[in-house]
């Protein structure tokens, strides 16, 4: 299942190259942009709470979908451009395995337990 769930995010992530490659903006754009979504981090000043309803907000692909078609409808290629971005960085987020998170802190995401922490109890793979 885990595989499953990679090769999705995967295609997500494709896919929002693929709307890129048809912006009007440099290959550039696209690495210069990507790790804008991670101020959403900076609720986490503010608490746990406020934290995670930031970043989760930030991450969440149905924003991602709203405001590339908002701007697609509207003919607004930086709002296209925005929702890529989004979309991008969420899928890439999620292939590594951090996902939207709960207000119990950082490291305690939709997909477990994400960091140093969770790999060093991680089970190894059977080979």
């Amino acid at each position: 299942m885990k595989t499953l769930l990679k090769l999705e995010e995967l295609a997500e992530l494709l896919l929002a190259v693929f709307v890129f490659a048809h912006l009007p903006y440099a290959w550039w754009v696209l690495p210069a942009t990507f790790l804008l979504p991670d101020l959403s981090m900076l609720g986490y000043l503010a608490g746990p709470r406020v934290g995670a309803a930031s970043y989760n907000l930030a991450h969440h692909k149905a924003l991602a979908i709203v405001v590339g078609v908002a701007g697609w409808a509207l003919g607004l290629p930086l709002l296209v451009l925005a929702g890529t971005v989004l979309l991008f960085h969420s899928a890439f987020d999620r292939l590594l395995g951090y996902g939207l998170k709960y207000a119990t802190g950082f490291q305690d995401t939709h997909l477990g337990r994400a960091g140093k922490e969770a790999a060093a109890t991680a089970t190894p793979a059977l080979a």
